[in-house]
C-alpha cells in the first residue's frame, strides 16, 4: 500500500518520511500499531471481496511494511482469473476511500522482500492421490523444459524479485523441492506424507501476472500430452512488446 500524503509524495504505507524502516522480521503477520499497517484496508477488502461473492480465503500482513497478502481460491480453472481481477479491483477502491493508491510491482526496494503471486494447484489425480510422487515428479520434469517459457509469462519485472534471495529462487534455473520456500516449486510436506495427494505450489508468478495466461500455461504444461499454448505465447510476448513503447495517456 502506497500512501499519498501531499499529493506530490508517494511512499508505502507505514513507512518514515525519508530512510527505511527498522529490519524486516516483525511484520510478517504482525499485531500492533508499531509493525502492523494497513489491517484496517485489508479487513475492509476481505468484506467488499464477500459480499461481492468473490472466493477470497485469507489475508495477512506482510514481509514488508506496508505490505499485505491475500488469497483467492480454491477456483477451478478460468475461475481463478475472474476472481484474481475482481478482487484487484475491489482493492483499489477500498484503499482510495484512505487516500491510499495500491502497487502490484514485484520488487519495490532491491534489498527488502518483493511480491509474488503463489499459484497453488492440484489436478484431479492430485487429488484421488492416485498418480503417488512419480507423478509429481514427472509433472517437475515437464515444468524445467518449460521454465523460459513460464518465466516469460510470469510478470513484468519478475527478474529483479526473482534472484534467488529474499525466499525466492532463480529467474534462469527451475527447482523444487519438499517445503523449500527457495525453488520455483514448493512440495507442501503434507503432500508428500500422503505420497503425492495433495497440491504444489508454483512460486515463480510475480504479484503483478495476468492470471489467465498464468493458469493457462500451468494447464498447458501439467495436464496436455501436447501443448496447445503456442498462440497464447505468441499473443502475450507480441503485447508485451508492445506495451515498451505504448504511449502512456
Amino acid at each position: 500500500m502506497l500512501k499519498d500524503s501531499n499529493k506530490f509524495k508517494v511512499q508505502p504505507y507505514g513507512w518514515p518520511s525519508s530512510g527505511y524502516p527498522a529490519n524486516q522480521g516483525p511484520y510478517y503477520c504482525s499485531v500492533g500499531g508499531n509493525v502492523c499497517f494497513g489491517r484496517a484496508i485489508a479487513d475492509a477488502h476481505y468484506k467488499a471481496c464477500l459480499y461481492a461473492g468473490l472466493k477470497i480465503s485469507g489475508t495477512n500482513a506482510e514481509v514488508m511494511p506496508g505490505q499485505w497478502e491475500f488469497q483467492i481460491g480454491p477456483c477451478i480453472g478460468i475461475e481463478e482469473g475472474d476472481h484474481l481481477w475482481a478482487a484487484r479491483y475491489l482493492l483499489s477502491r477500498v484503499a482510495e476511500l484512505e487516500g491510499m493508491t495500491i502497487s502490484i510491482a514485484p520488487k519495490l526496494f532491491p534489498d527488502w522482500n518483493g511480491s509474488g503471486c503463489h499459484t497453488n494447484f492440484s489436478t484431479e489425480t492430485m487429488r484421488q492421490g492416485t498418480g503417488g510422487m512419480k507423478y509429481i515428479e514427472d509433472m517437475m520434469v515437464d515444468f524445467d523444459k518449460k521454465h523460459k517459457v513460464h518465466m516469460t509469462l510470469y510478470g513484468t519485472d519478475n527478474e529483479k524479485r526473482c534472484t534467488g534471495i529474499h525466499e525466492t529462487s532463480s529467474f534462469d534455473k527451475f527447482s523444487y523441492g519438499v517445503g523449500n520456500r527457495a525453488a520455483s516449486v514448493r512440495i507442501p510436506t503434507t503432500t508428500i506424507n500422503q505420497d503425492g495427494a495433495g497440491y504444489i505450489e508454483d512460486r515463480r508468478p510475480a504479484s503483478n501476472i495476468d492470471p489467465y495466461v498464468v493458469t493457462g500455461i500451468i494447464m498447458d504444461t501439467a495436464c496436455m500430452k501436447e501443448s496447445m499454448a503456442k498462440e497464447l505465447v505468441d499473443h502475450f510476448n507480441a503485447w508485451s512488446e508492445w506495451l515498451k513503447t505504448a504511449p502512456i495517456e
